[in-house]
């Protein structure tokens, strides 16, 4: 009778640990279905429009608040319907030819995911936009059913504070905050 008690609690510990390692978990954001749209209000109007997500994987744990990996959005994909307005936009304030690339770094997170169903997290990381990193946090709703997982989130960047050019000309001004309305949609599986 010792003996399959000495058995079990050999392996009990490792039967415990095993639900740990599958909490680990990679993101992968489809670019074609994921979007970042902006809204800048400026003097009697208000400019939307969207960038493009060149690619996301994010590596996340439900046992631990820590995340990596990166969401990469073109700088040169913004579009407000516009073109002179987009042309400028690429050219004085992003100045697309240097940074090419507007990158989110995620390193933690709080709050739980839930394995499936609605969650809500706050997301903090690294946001690097013209070459400089700046430290933001981002509060998430995220929707997780079997394999796919949609994360959406709302922030504002202080563009004009963070050193990019305030495109305000005469009367015509714009605030020098924008609103960014992030979508992530893509797929979950195990880490690597």
């Amino acid at each position: 009778m010792k003996h399959p008690a000495r058995i079990l609690s050999l392996f009990l510990p490792l039967a415990l640990a095993t639900p740990c390692f599958a909490q680990q978990q990679t993101f992968t954001a489809d670019p074609n279905a994921s979007s970042v749209a902006f809204a800048l209000t400026g003097t009697g109007h208000e400019v939307h429009g969207t960038f493009h997500v060149q690619s996301g994987s994010i590596q996340f744990d439900r046992g631990a608040p820590k995340m990596s990996g990166s969401i990469v959005v073109s700088a040169a994909s913004g579009e407000s319907g516009d073109k002179g307005r987009d042309k400028k936009m690429h050219a004085d304030v992003l100045d697309v030819e240097h940074y090419a690339d507007v990158t989110f770094t995620p390193q933690s997170y709080t709050g739980t995911i839930a394995p499936t169903g609605d969650s809500s997290i706050q997301v903090s990381g690294t946001f690097t936009l013209h070459g400089a990193p700046h430290e933001i946090t981002v509060p998430m709703q995220v929707h997780i059913e079997g394999s796919s997982l949609t994360a959406k989130g709302k922030f504002v960047v202080p563009y004009v504070k963070w050193g990019l050019k305030d495109p305000s000309v005469f009367i015509l001004k714009v605030a020098k905050e924008v609103q960014i309305d992030l979508t992530l949609v893509g797929s979950l599986s195990p880490a690597s």
